[in-house]
């Protein structure tokens, strides 16, 4: 690879982008719609591209972008100035199906394509220690692997394109759903005379600890910190629709997820879909 291009610059790529760039060796062309992180980025040797000159001049060309719809736009977008040989690596998490229909047109031009989406927080992402779920063939994995472990600690192969969605979807799936069941602890907890800076600690020391009750409980739960820009209601309802949409491609019922959603659009009606998803506590639990 001579030049990579980085295309969405969020809370996300942003970090990811830099690391890219100190880590990498090879100059690297960067687009968002906003100017601040192309100048924050500047001084890491970050070029600020248009996605044209990104397609024309780049042999690499990571995305990070809040959704399908993003995505297959900016697909379309590079498309007419791809050529065969180039590779696409999607870092975002967009529906199964999107993916594989993305992968299989953009493989009859001879572009190779690769679904790379990302799991852990923006201070993972920052410290370039994410973990990062690969749907790609096993050429393709073996030509990005290195440039993804620039951002990441744990860079797996999961199946051919389209397989690191279903992974990603189905993390964020549990993870949603371990948030709203969290939320009822708690609620029942404060109702029967336990305090949740009492709760909390202490089911971290039995079996019902979880990544969940360290980061979403401990750190925005029991303070009640919910931040906007960070994972927000919007997001995770995006996310899991994903998981329902695989749920009714494959013809199963999965009423877990389902009262995930339900408690993810009561915290959006609640005026929450900017906050960070562990908000639905508050629908939950209010106080």
């Amino acid at each position: 690879m001579a030049r990579i291009g980085f295309i969405g610059l969020g809370v996300m790529g942003e970090p990811m982008c830099g690391h890219l760039a100190r880590r990498s060796g090879l100059p690297v062309l960067a687009h968002d719609l906003r100017p601040e992180p192309l100048e924050r980025l500047a001084g890491q040797g970050v070029t600020p591209a248009s996605p044209e000159r990104i397609a024309a001049d780049c042999d690499l060309i990571l995305l990070s972008l809040p959704d399908g719809k993003a995505v297959a736009a900016v697909v379309a977008q590079l498309e007419p100035h791809l050529r065969p040989g180039q590779c696409v690596v999607d870092t975002s998490t967009s529906s199964v199906a999107l993916t594989r229909d993305i992968g299989q047109r953009l493989a009859g031009q001879g572009i190779d394509y690769a679904d790379a989406p990302v799991a852990r927080t923006r201070e993972a992402a920052a410290r370039g220690e994410l973990s990062i779920m690969v749907g790609a063939s096993e050429a393709t994995f073996a030509r990005i692997r290195p440039i993804l472990e620039t951002m990441g600690t744990d860079v797996t192969h999961c199946g051919p394109v389209g397989c690191g969605q279903v992974v990603k979807i189905l993390n964020n799936m549990l993870v949603f759903q371990h948030t709203a069941a969290l939320a009822e602890a708690i609620a029942l907890a404060r109702r029967n005379g336990v305090p949740p800076e009492v709760l909390l600690p202490t089911l971290a020391m039995g079996s019902g600890d979880s990544f969940v009750l360290r980061n979403h409980g401990m750190k925005a739960m029991l303070p009640g910190v919910f931040p906007e820009r960070a994972f927000s209601t919007r997001y995770a309802m995006k996310d899991l629709s994903y998981a329902l949409e695989m749920a009714d491609t494959a013809g199963l019922d999965t009423p877990a997820a389902r009262l995930a959603m339900q408690r993810l659009k009561q915290a959006e009606a609640a005026g929450y879909g900017a906050q960070y998803h562990p908000v639905v506590l508050k629908v939950i639990d209010p106080q």
